[in-house]
């Protein structure tokens, strides 16, 4: 199945884009998709770590999700105001 993958302010920089089309099994979770996104791009990895914060269709995930095929994947570092 195909998702969309939105990369936001320094994941965009680190993958080299803000959005890519993704393939995925069918009944992939949030969990398994997210090590799946972070092998396909290293970077992330090393430079965020555990660190990244994901969402499916603009909701939080928890890693159980099951993701749909056409569903929207977020992936983006935690921001901090002050």
């Amino acid at each position: 199945m195909k998702v969309r993958v939105l990369f936001f302010g320094a994941t965009a920089e680190a993958v080299g884009k803000r959005e890519i089309e993704f393939s995925l099994a069918e009944n992939t979770n949030a969990s398994e998709a997210r090590t799946e996104i972070l092998e396909a791009f290293p970077n992330l990895k090393k430079y965020f770590g555990k660190s990244l914060l994901f969402a499916i269709n603009q909701e939080y995930a928890s890693g159980d999700e099951i993701i749909n095929n056409g569903d929207e994947l977020a992936i983006f570092t935690a921001v901090s105001g002050g």
